[in-house]
């Protein structure tokens, strides 16, 4: 069958198999043993995680460490001159190898057990995954045992109709390779074994939720119903050509509404994966070397067993607060954050939310009884703990199916593109009290320099990048593939910059831009911190608290109504971000892909490599 044959078929199939998933959602017996010999009640596990993001080798730097106690900052880290503040006391953790060899050892001893997940499993993947469109991810999922997930925003990264495919099998026919993406590079793909539920996405024309909204599992005759969705604000975070013709309705009322969907089938005990999060408070830590209280980043288990609560502006709150009381549990993601809390429903009642940080870091484990006289879950039996995935006992599958795609990807993955000096960083000490960044510098000026974005010979004067779409640093001591400190392979540079945004130039006036700047820090973004925005070179602003200072192009101010070319990226175009105002622009134009500007502007240093410059371009605080 030829490549192109066989995604017809893969699609087709996933159209009339998500239509069918939603007439009749499937109903799986996961307990094949006899009945429970403790009477009415049966023991139920349930395990957990979040945001896994395609993270099958393990994650390095601070995304591949969970924190586990605080110490005196001896070594005065911060150079601030305060030995006594706490400092994170971390173990490495996470990769799909012990992720799945830390499951099975969880499972043991447990008749009655299924395996959920609350999105974000897939996109914003390391190249091993994403150069495969993240089909490794989902076989990886099939081998360690997932049961159910819910899709969360970055399942949206290359469009619905990709999660679809994901979901039910079959090819994309991109060429063995073009834009360093090969589908299928074995021939097939079988698509995954567990349920995706998106109980709140819409498919506008047809009205149809594109994949099924939940998924009964039955377990020695006790019988639950998962609901999945992603939060409500997934296409203010995506790129608007991935979430076209969608609709992305409320939580709570998508939820509810389905509770008595769910009861008519026999099932009253439901749990809800969502992905959407919390953030836990600072955990108080009082230093030894001076006596004084400080605040310090909460370990993984202090949220909320160890005293620890979340932030009252967490936007889970009153997501939990309005669920339904019928609804048991609550599994949660997309804040990367630790975090197992009871939360009072509408009845007053205790009710469990759950967070296992992400990149496969962490797993819950909660255990719950089943009353098979009133066919529920006995709400006070429900106890969850988040638990360390340690880095000591591989899984044999996940282990073989990681060197395979390591081989598939290594031609790719192995190019030395570029060269640094030192490191280029995009957190401390390579950032300015503005929030302007050695790394962010890097990419605004290749995307600035991108010739794919010039259109009728103009040229854009201005770029900008959103500080969410710089995932990693560039280390010059970093030696994936043998290569010489300070070369930059295209694994690191992919690793920078995941996501396979394109390009796109467009006019803009000076007043959108300073709308555009202000916007860093109102709307959407009022809550959430400044989102600062990375800027090319040539152009400069300051602000301070949230007023906007002055704005200069070249040193001369910008005039409100003269135009300006810019470039961003495809996500900031569509207004991702809390950023409106760039769909605004004018004269829009498509170019390559931001990936392919990062590479190419890095080469251009060749052979000397690229130093950072100082960090002139944004001033505030």
């Amino acid at each position: 069958m030829s490549r192109s044959t066989r995604r017809f078929a893969g699609v087709a199939v996933a159209g009339l198999c998500a239509a069918a998933a939603l007439a009749a959602p499937a109903v799986a017996d996961n307990g094949n043993q006899k009945s429970d010999p403790q009477g009415p009640l049966v023991n139920i596990q349930l395990l957990s995680f979040n945001d896994f993001h395609g993270n099958l080798e393990p994650p390095s730097g601070s995304s591949g460490r969970i924190v586990v106690d605080h110490a005196p900052d001896a070594k005065d880290a911060d150079k601030d001159k305060n030995v006594a503040e706490p400092i994170d006391v971390t173990v490495d953790a996470g990769g799909v190898e012990y992720l799945a060899s830390h499951l099975a050892q969880a499972r043991q001893g447990h008749r009655n057990t299924l395996t959920v997940a609350a999105g974000d499993i897939v996109g914003a993947s390391p190249l091993l995954s994403a150069a495969f469109h993240d089909e490794p991810t989902i076989l990886a999922m099939n081998k360690l045992g997932l049961d159910v997930t819910s899709v969360g925003n970055h399942e949206f990264d290359e469009g619905y109709k990709e999660i679809q495919r994901l979901a039910h099998g079959g090819c994309i026919d991109d060429g063995d390779g073009q834009n360093n993406q090969n589908s299928c590079p074995t021939g097939s793909f079988p698509g995954a074994s567990f349920d995706i539920l998106a109980a709140n996405v819409i498919e506008k024309a047809s009205g149809q939720t594109i994949l099924p909204s939940y998924s009964i599992k039955n377990l020695n005759g006790a019988k639950i119903g998962f609901i999945g969705m992603t939060l409500k604000d997934t296409p203010n975070i995506v790129t608007a050509s991935g979430v076209a013709g969608l609709e992305f309705t409320d939580e709570v009322k998508t939820a509810n509404a389905l509770v008595p969907v769910l009861r008519a089938q026999g099932v009253k005990a439901i749990v809800v994966l969502i992905h959407q999060g919390g953030t836990p408070s600072a955990q108080p830590w009082t230093s030894p070397v001076d006596g004084k209280s400080y605040n310090a980043n909460p370990t993984y288990d202090y949220t909320c067993q160890g005293g620890g609560s979340l932030k009252d502006d967490s936007a889970i709150l009153p997501i939990a607060a309005g669920l339904d009381p019928q609804i048991d549990m609550i599994v949660s993601g997309h804040t990367h954050q630790p975090y197992v809390c009871n939360v009072k429903d509408p009845a007053k009642n205790d009710r469990l939310v759950t967070s296992a940080s992400s990149f496969g870091r962490l797993f819950t484990e909660t255990n719950l009884q089943y009353d098979r006289r009133t066919q529920d879950i006995v709400r006070s039996s429900v106890t969850g703990t988040n638990m360390i995935v340690t880095r000591d006992t591989k899984d044999p599958a996940q282990t073989a199916l990681i060197a395979q795609y390591k081989e598939l990807v290594r031609p790719i993955a192995s190019k030395v593109i570029g060269h640094i000096t030192q490191d280029v960083l995009r957190g401390a000490p390579g950032i300015n009290a503005g929030g302007e960044s050695q790394l962010g510098d890097l990419i605004a000026d290749a995307q600035l320099a991108d010739p794919s974005v010039v259109t009728g010979g103009e040229k854009p004067v201005i770029a900008f990048m959103n500080p969410g779409g710089i995932r990693a640093d560039l280390v010059y001591g970093a030696s994936g593939y043998g290569e010489a400190p300070g070369d930059v392979t295209y694994d690191e540079a992919f690793t920078v910059q995941p996501f396979n945004n394109y390009l796109v130039s467009m006019t803009l006036t000076g007043a959108q831009i300073k709308a555009i700047l202000n916007q860093q820090w109102t709307g959407s973004n009022a809550g959430s911190g400044k989102k600062i925005l990375q800027v090319s070179k040539g152009f400069a602003y300051s602000y301070s608290g949230t007023t906007l200072g002055a704005v200069t192009l070249g040193g001369s101010p910008l005039v409100d109504g003269q135009s300006y070319r810019i470039v961003t990226n495809n996500f900031l175009q569509g207004g991702g971000d809390g950023f409106p105002t760039f769909t605004q622009g004018t004269n829009v134009y498509y170019g390559g892909l931001d990936i392919d500007a990062f590479a190419n502007h890095l080469a251009s240093f060749n052979p000397t490599g690229y130093t950072p410059g100082p960090l002139d371009r944004i001033s505030g605080s």
